[in-house]
């Protein structure tokens, strides 16, 4: 039940980043995507930061500062600049992508098996996420295929770093997050200032939708986000990612009157179905928990697995003495 618990959690912050586009169609200033980055990420980092009380230390001012730009100071300008130069979804397509890119970076530096189901479920979750997002017709163009395939190559990364470094010893997911959040903002920083120039006026809507994007959107979305990269596998999260596509086109039906044919009803289907699909625990495990209960030595379960030493790494005695992540903010970030 705990495993599923961060599931559910984790799952939240696809869901959240699925809003973003009416957001910025319905609340915000139009063709400022740069600006729009700056205000999700750099005043929520920097709010993360203060709650937590907790700047890096030693080498985590790189590792920060990194972790940073994969997910942030880079995948946004990227992400930005596919959707406004490839038509018809086809930026959604290629991001769809990104959680087989995941499965294979995570074998290579993780050593996280790649299973047949999660590749299987990798592979139709992008299927079933063309058929929703895909136009007939869409226009191929070079620099926003690039820049699509960058940007899914860089949140890939930034999955997997995220996953291999962990977090400091006594350190939570709310520090970490703050840390990235203001590294990556002050990255796009100065590119907003000279592609974009001065910020533009904002209005009441515009500070409603910007608040929201800071606090839910970005803020807490990215602290679910990690907090369930250190929890469960990078793959299992990655395959959370096709939420957000999903959840794009719901709220084009509900909110915008957007019609859903039955192709995009039934891409759907498929693309949901894969997203469970890969959040089901491997055969192999659920095949020792079972063993492990018939001999009366069940694990607890979502309890963290011991690493080969036999001593808890930093990050897993964090997890275990804190149950709630906001209960004590010093330590869990």
């Amino acid at each position: 039940m705990k495993r599923i618990a961060t599931v559910v959690l984790t799952a939240l912050a696809p869901v959240s980043w699925g809003s973003t586009y009416f957001v910025a169609t319905e609340l915000l200033p139009p063709d400022r995507p740069l600006f729009t980055g700056v205000m999700r990420a750099l005043p929520a980092g920097l709010l993360l930061t203060a709650v937590s009380r907790t700047l890096p230390k030693g080498e985590w001012w790189w590792k920060s500062a990194v972790l940073g730009a994969l997910n942030i100071g880079a995948f946004f300008p990227l992400l930005f600049l596919a959707a406004y130069r490839l038509p018809g979804g086809l930026a959604a397509v290629l991001g769809s992508f990104g959680p087989l890119v995941v499965i294979g970076m995570a074998a290579l530096i993780l050593g996280e098996r790649a299973s047949t189901r999660s590749l299987l479920a990798g592979i139709a979750a992008a299927f079933g996420v063309s058929m929703v997002v895909l136009k007939a017709g869409a226009a191929l163009d070079l620099v926003g295929v690039l820049a699509g395939v960058a940007s899914s190559a860089s949140m890939a990364a930034g999955t997997v770093m995220t996953k291999k470094w962990g977090r400091p010893e006594g350190v939570g997911p709310l520090a970490l997050t703050g840390w990235q959040l203001t590294a990556g903002g002050l990255l796009i920083l100065p590119v907003a200032a000279i592609a974009e120039g001065a910020p533009p006026a904002l209005d009441g809507k515009a500070f409603l939708g910007f608040g929201y994007m800071m606090l839910l959107n970005t803020g807490a979305a990215y602290w679910l986000w990690f907090r369930g990269i250190g929890r469960l596998s990078a793959t299992s999260v990655t395959l959370l990612g096709p939420l957000s596509p999903l959840t794009a086109a719901v709220i084009g039906w509900a909110a915008l009157g957007q019609d859903l044919s039955p192709v995009q009803l039934l891409g759907m289907a498929i693309a949901f179905g894969a997203t469970v699909a890969g959040q089901l625990p491997p055969r192999n495990r659920a095949a020792g928990a079972a063993k492990a209960g018939a001999a009366g030595t069940a694990p607890v379960a979502g309890s963290a697995p011991r690493s080969s030493g036999g001593s808890f790494s930093g990050t897993e005695k964090t997890d275990q003495k804190d149950s709630m992540d906001l209960s004590n903010a010093r330590v869990r970030g």
